[in-house]
């Protein structure tokens, strides 16, 4: 959806409005807002309640009339719009309109918007008013999102982030979920954009037809299924509010409507809180692990098949334009889908492994939270950074390519860092023309090595050797910045060492034949005074509840404290 808005010159502006979402109660004040212009001179607040009743309040730096509207495609034919305003002589005016082409206003024969008030002073004009998500009028248009019928989708728009004139720090988001789409969402990403990135309106597929929808790609928050709210460190969040700032992001929504299920409609969204009170560092996001596209498989019947995707940073600094600080990881989350069965993140340092970052060796689809760390780890630029994914498809008949899919796979790992950098992320690939020779197949270019995969016979032998020759081959490292800024480096896998566990203690007691009957007989008079007392105590066992809460559109609330 877009907002259509227009000042009393007559210029009408189509921009994209955040999608609203809440699953509390409406309290009296408006709870969210946004500037629609990169001027600040239209400002609009938002609220709705349990009755599926939407409430705005327009603010525009102007006098006469203002117009206010959704338009499907982000033109405005087609659009649904209502104006208002006050005539000179303080007499009001409202009514609902839609736009048949550019040259054509009709007013609507139902009037489905609800003028509560208009004021006017010298410099602004004021417009509160309400209508329901969903009208009876065909001249409406829904204020809501259409899940799509495709089994799987990626929608992507781009919304600015809240424009504030001192730098503040977003230290908190929480997913807030449309109660009956919980099964459809399977993740959400929201990436930051370069300042001086030419971006598209409206809503349409991030890896599609056009490829301006997929621009963007330094991760700001990131949620998958059974994720949680997550809060940043008390000494580093997200900054927002200064020139080096994005003041855009690409919203990225994964729906897997595999039932195909038509009719749905999804308001979720995740809440992000900010301060101006900002904290010591700036935090970033690095995603890493196996570039998706083109060539990443998995052989169908294996038991254990893994996958390495290598992140080389020698060119960090370069590609930053100054010299990148260490990161100092404090969190992280894995990720991977349906074959995924542990992930695992090792860091080397001239050649030499210094450690694992973190690992999850029984990996669990539906439970993908941000994790802290125990400790935090220091990341120099030149060190080597690998993801090992370890897959199985004991149930599958075909092959397993990377892709958007929830059947497709992926294996990424995103470390939560300060002091933030331009760098968006590091993945890797193999030569997958070498693991095709490998397994005697012909192949000229990577398109052909892909297809020639199919032509493999799988069994445990050729399953094993073709793990072997993606790790063997020459790896692909693609690096890229917040400004789309992309570079390729080349790299080797290493060997992952396991550091060796600690000592386990037995602490049970051996106990002889004597003491056994002894205890035998203490448990028998336990038993005896417990059955003859009258009075019965009951051991209360904790609960785990194991809570999955989804999100899709963006809400931006500020929370000040003093």
């Amino acid at each position: 959806m877009s907002v259509l808005f227009s000042r009393i010159r007559g210029m009408f502006f189509l921009l994209f409005l955040t999608w609203f979402c809440s699953g509390q109660p409406a309290p009296p004040l408006l709870r969210f807002s946004v500037y629609l212009d990169p001027l600040n001179m239209v400002y609009l607040r938002w609220d709705h309640d349990e009755q599926e009743m939407m409430t705005f309040e327009l603010q525009v730096h102007t006098t006469g009339w203002v117009a206010f509207g959704f338009s499907p495609h982000g033109e405005l034919p087609g659009s649904d719009i209502v104006i208002g305003g006050v005539f000179s002589n303080g007499s009001i005016y409202f009514s609902d309109f839609h736009v048949v082409d550019d040259a054509t206003l009709e007013e609507d024969d139902s009037q489905d918007y609800q003028l509560l008030s208009v004021t006017e002073n010298e410099t602004s004009t004021t417009m509160l008013f309400k209508r329901h998500l969903r009208t009876c009028d065909s001249n409406d248009l829904d204020i809501t999102f259409a899940v799509p019928v495709e089994e799987t989708k990626y929608a992507c728009t781009f919304l600015p982030l809240p424009r504030v004139k001192q730098k503040h720090h977003i230290y908190k988001f929480e997913p807030v979920i449309t109660p009956h789409n919980i099964t459809l969402v399977h993740h959400i990403l929201v990436y930051a954009c370069g300042n001086a990135s030419v971006l598209p309106s409206g809503i349409d597929d991030c890896y599609g037809a056009n490829p301006d929808f997929a621009l963007c790609s330094q991760v700001v928050v990131g949620w998958a299924v059974g994720g949680e709210s997550y809060q940043f460190p008390d000494d580093a969040a997200y900054s927002i509010g200064t020139p080096w700032d994005p003041q855009y992001v690409r919203l990225e929504i994964h729906y897997s409507n595999f039932d195909l299920v038509s009719g749905l409609i999804d308001s979720s969204g995740v809440r992000i809180y900010y301060t101006p009170e900002v904290r010591k560092y700036d935090v970033g996001i690095l995603q890493t692990g196996i570039f998706t596209f083109p060539v990443h498989f998995i052989p169908p019947g294996a038991e254990s098949y893994r996958s390495y995707g290598l992140c080389n940073s020698s060119q960090f600094d370069e590609m930053n334009g100054t010299p990148v600080p260490d990161l100092h990881v404090f969190a992280y989350l894995l990720h991977t889908h349906l074959a995924g069965r542990g992930v695992k993140v090792a860091q080397y340092r001239n050649e030499k492994q210094l450690g694992i970052i973190c690992e999850d060796n029984k990996y669990d689809f539906t439970l993908q939270e941000i994790r802290d760390m125990k400790e935090i780890l220091v990341i120099k630029p030149g060190d080597e950074i690998l993801v090992e994914c370890n897959f199985q498809t004991l149930d599958r008949s075909g092959i397993t390519f990377a892709g958007p899919s929830t059947m497709n796979e992926m294996c990424l790992s995103f470390l939560f860092y300060y002091p933030r950098n331009n760098i968006s992320s590091c993945m890797g690939y193999p030569d997958i023309l070498y693991v095709a020779h490998v397994l005697k197949q012909e192949a000229s270019d990577a398109v052909e090595g892909m297809m020639a995969m199919d032509f493999v016979d799988w069994n445990n032998e050729t399953v094993k050797t073709a793990e072997k020759a993606a790790k063997e081959a020459d790896q692909i490292v693609v690096i890229k910045t917040i400004n789309e800024i992309q570079k390729n480096e080349s790299g080797l896998i290493r060997d992952i060492h396991i550091p060796e566990r600690a000592v386990c203690h037995n602490v049970s007691v051996q106990q002889t034949l004597s003491d056994l009957r002894a205890t035998a007989n203490l448990r028998l008079t336990a038993v005896h005074n417990f059955e003859s007392s009258t009075t019965k105590e009951f051991v209360s066992l904790p609960l785990l509840f194991l809570t999955q809460l989804l999100f899709a559109w963006i809400i931006f609330s500020s929370e000040y404290r003093k």
